[in-house]
C-alpha cells in the first residue's frame, strides 16, 4: 500500500471535492483526491448506451446557476437551449391529454385561482428565507413542524390544485411523498432557485444543457489535478485528531473501568473536534497523511468510514435524521423526434400520471429524439417490485399517454437506478425529515477538527445541483485556506 502526505486529502471526485482541490492546488497547498468508484463526477455520468449518448445523472443548467455557469465558461464547455418549441401537455384526474402553452396548466378556472393564489403566498415567503440560513426564519421551528402536503390541504380542499403545487418539491425534486418532509424544507428547495415561481417553471429551472454532457465538468477539473486524482479507492478509515491518544484499550474488566473508558473516548472525541492536529486516510490501496480533509460526499455514505475516534455525538445523530430521495430516470431514444411533427414541444406534467414529467432531451445535431421521464418516491419503489420486462411497459404505457402509441417503441431504453449506486443509493440528494432542518441545519456545514465538508446535499443556493456541489467546494477551500493563514 502506498503511503503519501499532503497538505489536503478530498474524499470524493464530484463537482464539490474536484472543485476544492482545484482552488487549494491554486492556492499553493498540495492535494490529492480519493475517490471511491472507476469514474469521476459522483452523480454527474454521461455515457453510451446502445450507441445513445445519454446523461444518466445531472444535466440542466439554469440561468441563477451563476456558479456552475461561471464553471462551464472556465472549462470552456459550450451549451444550447432545451428544445422548447410548440405545446406541453398535460394529463389530469380524468386521464385526458391535453395540450397548453404557457406555464398554467389546463385546469378549471377555479383551481387555476387557487394554484395562482397559493403561489403567490408561497413567493412571499420564499423571499423571507435565507437558502443558506433557512432555519433562522423567526417561523422556521414552526414550519418545520408541519409537512408539505399537510400545510397545502390546510390552505386549500382543491386536491388537483394541492397536487400541482406539491409535486415541484416533491416528485419533482426532492423526490420523497410529500407527507415526509416539512414546509422549511419544500421552502428551502424553492428559495435554492430563487422563488417557487421559478422552480415550477421548467423553461428556467432546466433551461440549458451542456454540448457532449454535463459529466465533462468534473472530467475536465480532474485533468487539472492530473495523477493526484486516484479512482478505484474507497476510503474505509480515517484517523483524525491527536493520534497519540490510544485508540485501543483492553476490554475492561468490571463496570467501572467500561464507564472510564467511555469518559476517556468522549474526551478524546471533545479534543481531536477542536483540534487541527490533521488526519490519516486510509483507503484499499494508499494511506494519505493529511493537515486536512474535504468529505465531498453525501452524508448518508459517511457511515460507510470507520472514523477513530468516532464522530461527535451531534453528527450521529444529525445524520439519522437526513435521507436521500428516490427517483428513476427514464431515458427512450427514436429514430426521430417524432412529437415535433405533432407541434409538440416534449414537455409533459401530471400530479396522476406513472412518469410525473417529461421532456425533449434530444443530444445537440442528433438526428434521432430522445425523451426523458421521471419516475419517483412510492412510484418508484413500487416499479422496482416488478419485472423489468413489466416495469418497461408500464413506464412507455404512461409516455404514451403523453405523446401517444408512437412512444411504446424506442430504439434505445434505459432507466437510470442511482438508488442501486454503492456509493450514491439514492437521488438527487439528500434532505431532512421532520423537524431535522431546523434542528441540525446549521451544524450541517460546520467542520469537524480538520475535516471539512462539502456536496450538494448541504448546499443553500444551488441545493441538489451541480452550482451548489460548485458552491460548497470553494466555501471548504476558503474555510482550510483561512486556517492556514491563520
Amino acid at each position: 500500500m502506498d503511503d503519501i502526505t499532503r497538505d489536503v486529502v478530498v474524499i470524493g471526485a464530484g463537482a464539490a471535492g474536484l472543485t476544492a482541490a482545484n482552488d487549494l492546488r491554486k492556492a499553493g497547498l498540495s492535494v490529492v483526491v480519493l475517490e471511491a468508484r472507476d469514474r469521476v463526477g459522483g452523480r454527474l455520468w454521461t455515457d453510451v448506451i446502445d450507441g445513445a449518448m445519454l446523461e444518466l445523472g445531472g444535466q440542466w443548467v439554469s440561468p441563477d446557476q451563476t456558479a456552475l455557469i461561471d464553471t462551464v465558461a472556465d472549462l470552456g464547455l459550450s451549451t444550447y437551449s432545451r428544445y422548447r418549441e410548440g405545446d406541453s401537455v398535460y394529463v389530469g384526474a380524468d386521464g385526458e391529454a391535453k395540450r397548453f402553452t404557457g406555464e398554467m396548466f389546463p385546469v378549471a378556472p377555479e383551481t387555476e385561482k387557487v394554484i395562482d393564489e397559493i403561489t403567490a403566498r408561497l413567493d412571499a415567503m420564499v423571499a423571507e428565507i435565507d437558502p443558506d440560513k433557512p432555519w433562522e426564519h423567526p417561523q422556521a421551528a414552526e414550519w418545520d413542524k408541519i409537512s408539505w402536503d399537510a400545510w397545502l390541504r390546510e390552505q386549500t380542499d382543491d386536491d388537483e390544485a394541492v397536487r400541482n403545487l406539491a409535486f415541484a418539491t416533491g416528485s419533482a425534486m426532492l423526490t420523497k411523498p410529500t407527507h415526509t418532509f416539512s414546509l422549511l424544507q419544500s421552502l428551502l428547495m424553492a428559495a435554492s432557485a430563487g422563488s417557487y415561481s421559478h422552480l415550477v417553471d421548467a423553461d428556467f429551472i432546466l433551461d440549458k444543457r451542456v454540448t457532449g454532457g454535463l459529466q465533462q465538468v468534473p472530467e475536465l477539473l480532474a485533468e487539472r489535478l492530473g495523477d493526484d486524482v486516484l479512482l478505484n479507492q474507497p476510503v474505509r478509515r480515517i484517523i483524525w485528531g491527536d493520534e497519540s491518544a490510544p485508540s485501543d484499550r483492553p476490554a475492561a474488566a468490571d463496570t467501572g473501568r467500561r464507564v472510564d473508558d467511555l469518559r476517556a473516548l468522549t474526551a478524546r472525541v471533545e479534543a481531536a473536534a477542536s483540534s487541527s492536529s490533521g488526519v490519516t486516510v486510509i483507503a484499499d490501496g494508499v494511506t494519505v497523511r493529511a493537515r486536512f480533509a474535504v468529505l465531498a460526499l453525501a452524508p448518508v455514505l459517511y457511515s460507510r468510514i470507520s472514523f477513530e475516534p468516532p464522530l461527535p455525538r451531534l453528527q450521529h445523530q444529525m445524520h439519522q435524521h437526513i435521507s436521500m430521495g428516490f427517483v428513476i430516470k427514464v431515458h427512450a431514444v427514436y429514430d426521430r423526434p417524432f412529437w415535433r411533427e405533432q407541434g409538440l414541444s416534449g414537455t409533459a406534467f401530471s400530479p396522476y400520471e406513472l412518469c410525473h414529467e417529461a421532456y425533449d432531451n434530444t443530444n445537440h445535431g442528433d438526428e434521432r429524439g430522445t425523451l426523458v421521464g421521471f419516475v419517483s418516491d412510492q412510484n418508484a419503489d413500487d416499479l422496482f417490485r416488478l419485472s423489468p420486462e413489466e416495469r418497461k411497459e408500464r413506464i412507455l404505457d404512461s409516455l404514451a399517454r403523453y405523446y401517444g402509441p408512437e412512444a411504446k417503441n424506442p430504439e434505445v431504453y434505459y432507466e437510470s437506478d442511482w438508488g442501486t449506486e454503492e456509493w450514491t443509493r439514492g437521488a438527487y440528494a439528500a434532505s431532512f425529515d421532520l423537524g431535522g432542518l431546523q434542528r441540525y441545519g446549521a451544524d450541517l456545514r460546520r467542520p469537524v477538527g480538520a475535516i471539512h465538508l462539502a456536496c450538494s446535499d448541504m448546499a443553500g443556493a444551488g441545493y441538489q445541483h451541480v452550482d451548489g456541489a460548485i458552491r460548497q467546494g470553494h466555501r471548504a477551500a476558503d474555510e482550510i485556506l483561512e486556517r492556514t493563514r491563520g
